[in-house]
């Protein structure tokens, strides 16, 4: 007896599961990066300068990169080798190679050569020290993009390949070189603040080059011979730049909307472009370990499945997603300040520091969920070859959350540099520091179900229903409510105790009631995961 489309995909969930370990590893590492790095510069401006410097370069990346080559190589390639075509696709991946270095190579000289300006552009709030800082630490930083970009590259070989967990696990490098240049920096040579970022920065650059290196090999040995060509008159070759403008402009677009919340926060109080950066990583987090990791590992065999099949697959996808989501959201709302402490709150970052950064945290999970399946439906919308759908939905979403986070920006905190000396809700702060980055965060939360609910609407009418049902979104929301109560009671008892000690009862007491729940009213993912847990421990 053949599946049914909505019967869960076993190699689906096998390689989710490998790319979610991959990512678990390498975002366990950047928790650690990014303790450290708080450790040492906390919310100060410095710690501003690093996160500007670190997000502008990432254009390039952010644009050729992965988000790209899911959209235009994989699907291709992933064809070609399933059709045994591999002299085309190797021929393919050596065309792909060749013009992502040449554009990387023209971007970093750019990048190079117009650093001053870059800044002025993205962050017109930065002045004096900030600003001069931030040109000395991009230039360091645009070759390691780079390098990423090529790294990227790898990385679409190996998910083709279904070699998941090594390019999902290569970052490590680049998180434990930016950690060792951290401590040597801080403790063995004492250097001060500007220098400590720069060292810093040139750190980031060597751990790239390490993070390409591991990948490499295994590259070479699954597409052997493989060299920068230009068999531009390949069929696949055209598809895929035929492809790839519109995902690029999907890219750029919302990098533009990355940029444009940089660009705000710099108008605001120092320290709020490192708060967002904090809040970030652990926003990143859930969508990294279940949507980025379901879309990854769905997408080479969405990119072959017939329209019945991918209905199934996407339902199944997003279910994954939403059972690891909707608790995350919760414990963010709930308790995000004992989280935000149990990872940062030392040397430099305070107990202040935690609460505003959690405030900013909870902006971001107002989204989180649109963002996180929001991966699943791009995949889908690539594996059909239509990638003006999710560039369409971008759009849409950065205007809007450009739109929304001024206004909400406005209304949270005065900027007298925009000529907006009052603010309605200024009276709204954390031990009298000011939340106009939280307005900024709940911005892009509220335009990302915008984009959400158009890659759907674009779907649906290609694929029909491709819904949960309401009875699993109650299941699902029901217990979360239900979580989230047990474990603000215990935050109540664990007032007064460090947060890295109150965090493990408190998520504990969360995860407890979760599983428990959701295994009794009998949600297939919970089902799942206890059948594999009991398995293992036969």
């Amino acid at each position: 007896m053949s599946p049914s489309p909505t019967d869960p995909p076993r190699g689906g969930i096998a390689a989710s599961v490998l790319v979610a370990l991959g990512i678990f590893v390498s975002r366990v590492a950047g928790l650690v990066r990014e303790a450290v790095f708080n450790h040492y510069f906390g919310l100060s401006a410095y710690a501003d300068v690093f996160r500007a410097a670190l997000r502008l370069p990432n254009l390039v990346q952010n644009l050729l990169g992965e988000g790209t080559l899911s959209a235009s190589f994989i699907p291709v390639y992933a064809r070609l080798n399933a059709e045994g075509r591999t002299d085309e696709a190797r021929r393919l991946a050596g065309t792909v190679l060749a013009g992502l270095t040449a554009l990387a190579a023209v971007a970093v000289l750019v990048g190079e050569l117009l650093a001053p300006w870059i800044v002025a552009i993205f962050l017109p709030g930065f002045e004096g020290v900030r600003y001069d800082a931030t040109v000395d630490a991009v230039r360091v930083l645009f070759p390691m993009t780079g390098v990423l970009v090529v790294s990227a590259w790898a990385l679409g070989i190996l998910n083709s390949h279904r070699t998941f967990f090594l390019p999902y696990v290569a970052p490590v490098m680049w998180n434990v070189a930016i950690v060792a240049a951290l401590v040597v920096g801080g403790e063995a040579l004492g250097l001060d603040a500007r220098a400590h970022v720069l060292f810093t920065a040139w750190g980031a650059l060597v751990g790239a080059l390490l993070q390409l290196a591991v990948q490499v090999p295994t590259v070479l040995r699954l597409v052997p011979g493989v060299r920068p060509a230009w068999a531009t008159s390949d069929a696949g070759v055209r598809e895929v730049v035929r492809t790839a403008g519109p995902a690029v402009f999907g890219r750029g677009v919302v990098q533009i909307g990355g940029y444009l919340d940089q660009v705000l926060a710099s108008w605001l109080a120092t320290g709020a472009v490192a708060a967002i950066g904090s809040a970030q990583i652990l926003y990143m987090l859930p969508i990294s370990l279940f949507g980025m990791a379901v879309a990854a590992a769905e997408l080479p065999e969405m990119a072959s499945a017939r329209a019945d099949v991918l209905v199934g697959r996407v339902r199944s996808a997003t279910a994954r997603v939403a059972y690891f989501v909707v608790p995350s959201v919760t414990m963010f709302f709930v308790a995000g300040d004992t989280i935000v402490g149990a990872l940062f709150e030392r040397g430099a970052f305070t107990a202040t520091d935690s609460r505003v950064v959690w405030w900013v945290l909870g902006g971001y999970s107002v989204g989180l969920l649109a963002s996180a399946t929001s991966r699943t439906l791009s995949s889908a919308s690539y594996a059909l070859g239509d990638s003006k759908a999710p560039a369409r939905a971008a759009t849409v979403r950065v205007i809007s959350s450009a739109v929304l986070g001024l206004v909400f920006m406005a209304s949270l905190e005065p900027i007298p540099g925009l000529g907006w000396a009052t603010a309605p809700l200024a009276g709204w702060t954390v031990d009298g520091r000011p939340l106009g980055a939280a307005g900024v965060t709940l911005g892009t939360g509220v335009a990302a179900w915008m984009e959400w609910w158009l890659l759907r609407r674009s779907l649906a009418a290609r694929l029909g229903a491709i819904g949960l049902g309401a009875g699993a979104w109650v299941r699902l929301i029901g217990v979360a409510a239900l979580a989230g109560t047990a474990a603000a009671f215990v935050r109540v008892l664990m007032a007064g105790v460090h947060p890295m000690i109150a965090v493990v009862p408190v998520v504990g007491a969360f995860a407890l009631v979760w599983g428990a729940g959701t295994f009794v009213l009998g949600v297939p993912e919970a089902r799942a995961l206890a059948a594999r847990l009991t398995r293992r421990r036969r």
